[in-house]
């Protein structure tokens, strides 16, 4: 017969055999389990999984361990902004004398210009407290007025200036520079005699100072005006300034 016949007889007997045990008609004591069988071959690998949640970190039970050699020197960064300027620091201890320079020429002082002046009052005009010695005896660089009674500076330096003044009361003078009184020098004379009022100053001016006479009339402004003796007012320079 052929193979498939036979197959289709055992099914039918094994579908006949299940129904009898399924209706209560007949069945057999249920067999010892069998032996294990051998383990079967290892599955395919399955599919990656998800990613999953971090772990949290381990406790740090290990030794630090030492220092390690300093490493290479970086390449040089980018310049940084300028700051603000500091405060100004201390001022230095002074630098040792410099080297003694070489001697110079000789100077020419006929070249340099030497104000001086002197001038006598005879007629003057009233110019309030200056006194003015109207008749000039010498005047080098014109640098007295005898419309104004002052002498005024063009050459920055050391100058000399001196009065003598004749007087029949009590008189008082000073030599004032740019309206402010430098020195004073008061005579008495309550007799009413001649007598000679003087004084002298050397002051240090500079470009457009004057430099005058003047009376104070609170302490006595008695200036003799007559031919038998002369008032006289006279100035020079003494060094120009250098440097």
């Amino acid at each position: 017969m052929q193979p498939g016949f036979w197959l289709a007889i055992s099914t039918l007997g094994a579908v006949l055999g299940t129904a009898l045990l399924e209706d209560g008609v007949c069945r057999a004591p249920d067999g010892k389990d069998g032996f294990p069988g051998i383990p079967g071959r290892d599955g395919r690998p399955g599919q990656k999984g998800d990613m999953g949640e971090p772990g949290k970190p381990a406790p740090r039970t290990g030794i630090q361990g030492p220092k390690g050699d300093a490493g290479e020197p970086g390449l040089p960064g980018i310049p940084g902004n300028r700051g603000f300027p500091g405060l100004p620091g201390f001022p230095g201890m002074p630098g040792m004398p410099g080297l003694k320079g070489e001697k110079g020429g000789p100077g020419n002082t006929l070249e340099q210009p030497r104000p001086a002046f002197s001038a006598l009052r005879k007629s003057p005009p009233f110019m309030g407290r200056t006194v003015v010695f109207d008749t000039i005896i010498t005047n080098e660089e014109d640098s007295y007025s005898p419309q104004t009674g002052e002498f005024t500076c063009r050459i920055p330096g050391l100058y000399y200036f001196a009065y003598q003044v004749v007087s029949s009361g009590d008189l008082c003078l000073s030599i004032t520079k740019n309206r402010e009184q430098v020195v004073s020098f008061c005579d008495n004379n309550s007799a009413g005699n001649l007598q000679v009022n003087s004084g002298s100053s050397v002051l240090r001016l500079a470009p457009g100072d004057r430099v005058s006479v003047s009376t104070d009339p609170a302490r006595g402004s008695s200036i003799y005006s007559g031919s038998e003796a002369d008032s006289i007012f006279s100035g020079f320079m003494l060094f120009p300034q250098t440097g």
